[in-house]
Order: C-alpha cells, then structure tokens, then sequence
C-alpha cells in the first residue's frame, strides 16, 4: 500500500507549497496602507447621494428584525436615506407586524410584502425597482449596523469607477457556543485577509450580502442579468451576492472593503445549519467561479493566485486527507507526513492570525481545521454534485397565510412566461406619506414601475 501514502505525501507537499505561497502573499496584501480612504473623507456638502437600504426578510424572529431595522433608523448619514424592508412571503407576518407599524410614522420606511416565497434575489429587485437612490444597502434582515457604516460605505463610494463595497462582518452571537466563536473568527480571516487583499487590488469576489452597497446606475445595467440568471438550463437564484459581485467586476466596476463600517449578524449556533449555509456557499462559489475565471486576464496575477488557491487547494487537501485516511486504515501505519504537514500549517496560520488581530483566542481556530476535513471538504463534495439546486436552505418557504390581520395583499398577480420577479409577486407597501399623515398602498404593478 505504498501508493496510498504515497499518494497522501504527494499531494500534501503540493498543498502546503500552495498554501504558503498563497497565504503569505494574502497576509502581505491585506496589510493596511497609509493612503487615505475616501470613507475617511466624509462630506459635508449639501450633495451627498441618496441611499436606499433593502431588507429582505423571510420568517424572521420578530426580535432579530426589529433590532436590525433600529440599527438602520439609527444611522448617523445626513443625507437623504429611505429603507426598504421586503417580506418574502413569510408564515409569521402576524408576528413581525408590530415592527412594522412601530416605523410607520417614520418617512424613510417602506414595507413590501409578497404574495409568495420567491427568493432573496427577487425579493431584492421588487424593492430596487421600487427606489430610486444613488446608493443601494443590502442588508439582511439578521443584522445589525454601526451607526457610521452608510456614511463610511457611500464615502468609498464617492470614486465613480466603484460600482460596490462591503463592510467587515462579525457574529453578533459569538459569545453563544463554541461554535460561534469560531464562525466570528472564521469572518474575521474572510474579511481582514481575503477580502482585504483582494481588496488592495479593487476586486473583492464576493460583496457578501449581510452588508453590502451597490452604484444603482451600475445596478440598473446589470439587473436583467442579475435576475434572470441560469445554470445548466435552470433559473438560479442561490448566492446572489457573489454573483451580483462578479458580474460588477465583468462591467469593469472596482469592488472594494471597508474594514471600519462593521456589521454584526447572525450566525449559526448548531452544526447543522452552518453546514447547510456552507452547501449554499459552496455550490455559489463553484458556479460563479467560472464566470470568474474570464477575468482574471484583465486583473491583478494575485487574483489568479486566490481563484487557484481557494479551488485547488481544497481538493489537493481532500485527496491527501483521504489517501491518509485510507493508509490508516488498510496498512495501520500512521501518516505522519501529512499529519505533520497539516499541523504545522495550521499553527502558523493561527499564530499569524493572533499576533495581526491582537487576539489569543484565535489559536482556538486550530479547531477549524478539524471541521474542514472531516466536514467542510464532503460538504464541498457534496455541493459539486447538486449545483442546480437553488434555495435558501435556512428557512422552509411557506405560503402567506391568509385573512392576515396586520399586511394587505392587493391582488395575486400570475406569472407571465418570462419569469420576472414582479409579475409572479402580489404585496403592498406601507410608505409613510408626510403631506397626508397616513400610509399610502402601492400595488405590485407599481412596485414593478418603480413607483
């Protein structure tokens, strides 16, 4: 069984001469420079772009909801600021009404409800086609913003060649399991050495959708695009931040991150809906990654180093991760080679990881690497091989209840053969209407006129 451990060896070697190689030169782009930010020149001029924050929602707890719509109502942007809360259909719209009717004297709330579950994606062009800002904020409805991320993110936004930036991301429930814990850090690496070096050379890949604003004229060019994607002849709706992101760099948009508008949001507390989410993630990043690779050309040759990186490491892990596994078991000899490997890369990393984020909790992520063999990397797997399924995977679609007491649908529009959005949705949005003192319903025809 020579093969078998030679095998594991191989493959190893090839993944920690990758790895380093990669990891290294993340860390060095990642590092902050001393050129300004446009977020840190905030102005102060009466001709600050408008923002439109949208919130899809879809059975959100009542309390998570109203927490993120405060943060939002909270913000310190003095310019004009409207939010969009869409409910996509949700089953606990009795329930999440008193949040809703807690803004209704508040001008800058607006509330569209589904008449059915039709996905994040569509949920968020209903609400696009309904506005009308500069600025369009994504943020998801499990989420909670620092007072200064609209002004730190539009100040970004003030060179016209960035069509979208994100914020940094933490778990706002960390402290609640060890599972937590180690997704909070699991962000802090995807944001301050990923997403930072990609950063560096204006191409972040994936504007990740708890926190994420968008140029709408960019917006505007590239939403039928955005709406009616499809993959292997199917209409795909799953990872619409990393596809949005990708095909703002296809436009010749930069990306960018700002480290300092921080978001906080939830994360999973139990093994099995982090996986779920890491299925979801994993099938957006294997389907848009070929998109990607038709850029590369025109980027940065870092970026080719991240796309292989991320894609080829993984399974050079995987192989060698198996090979070992398979020596262990047939020949009961130990593969110490790759153990040793393993190991060894996986202190530099959390020692590195400790020393840039001031933090010794981050030796803790040395567990991680446990969680990725034996759970990510089958996961992964698994992903290639239903890359057509297309859900949010976190919460089971429900119809809107009927004979609601506090949400009024005005009419169940029928779906026309092209699918969109707005044509197989019915709602009404609630707008707090200052010349009347009352709320004004706008029917689905309307959200899809942008009215």
């Amino acid at each position: 069984m020579n093969l078998l451990a030679t095998t594991s060896t191989v493959a190893i070697s090839f993944y920690a001469l990758l790895s380093t190689v990669y990891r290294s030169m993340q860390v060095l782009y990642a590092m902050p420079t001393d050129v300004s930010s446009p977020s840190d020149v905030v102005a102060k001029s009466d001709g600050l772009p408008s923002v439109d924050v949208i919130v899809p929602c879809f059975n959100e707890d009542p309390r998570t909801l109203a927490a993120c719509l405060k943060s939002i109502a909270s913000q310190d942007y003095v310019g004009k600021l409207h939010v969009y809360v869409v409910d996509d259909g949700s089953a606990n719209l009795d329930a999440t009404a008193p949040v809703h009717e807690s803004y209704a004297d508040d001008p800058r709330f607006n509330f569209i409800v589904l008449g059915k579950n039709v996905g994040k994606r569509k949920a968020q062009i209903a609400a696009i086609r309904a506005s009308s800002g500069d600025l369009v904020l994504n943020v998801d409805s499990d989420t909670i913003i620092a007072a200064d991320v609209i002004t730190k993110l539009a100040g970004k936004m003030q060179d016209p060649g960035v069509g979208a930036a994100m914020g940094q991301l933490t778990a706002s429930n960390r402290s609640d399991t060890w599972l937590t814990r180690l997704i909070d850090m699991e962000y802090w690496l995807a944001c301050n050495e990923e997403r930072a070096a990609q950063a560096r050379f204006g191409a972040v890949m994936c504007c990740c959708g708890p926190c994420a604003m968008y140029r709408r004229s960019a917006l505007l060019l590239l939403l039928d695009q955005y709406e009616t994607q499809f993959f292997r002849g199917k209409p795909s709706d799953f990872g619409e931040d990393r596809h949005l992101t990708i095909l703002m760099l296809k436009a010749g948009f930069q990306t960018e991150y700002v480290p300092d508008a921080v978001a906080a949001t939830v994360v999973p507390d139990r093994l099995g809906p982090y996986l779920r989410q890491q299925l979801r993630w994993a099938r957006s990043t294997f389907r848009d990654t070929f998109l990607a690779l038709r850029l590369l050309p025109e980027l940065n040759r870092y970026l080719t180093l991240d796309v292989v990186g991320q894609n080829l490491g993984p399974l050079l892990l995987a192989l060698s991760s198996l090979a070992a596994l398979a020596q262990l078991a047939v020949t009961a000899t130990v593969p110490w080679w790759t153990g040793l490997i393993i190991a060894s890369m996986t202190l530099v990393r959390c020692t590195v990881a400790a020393l840039r984020a001031r933090e010794v909790r981050f030796l803790g992520f040395a567990l991680h690497t446990f969680i990725n063999i034996f759970l990510l990397l089958p996961v992964k797997a698994y992903a290639l091989c239903t890359l057509s399924n297309s859900d949010w995977l976190s919460r089971k679609p429900a119809k809107l209840p009927n004979g609601g007491k506090k949400q009024i649908v005005i009419r169940s529009a029928t779906a026309e053969p092209n699918g969109t959005a707005c044509s197989a949705v019915a709602g009404s949005i609630h707008r707090g209407d200052l010349s009347r003192g009352s709320s004004r319903l706008v029917t689905s025809d309307s959200v899809c006129r942008g009215e």
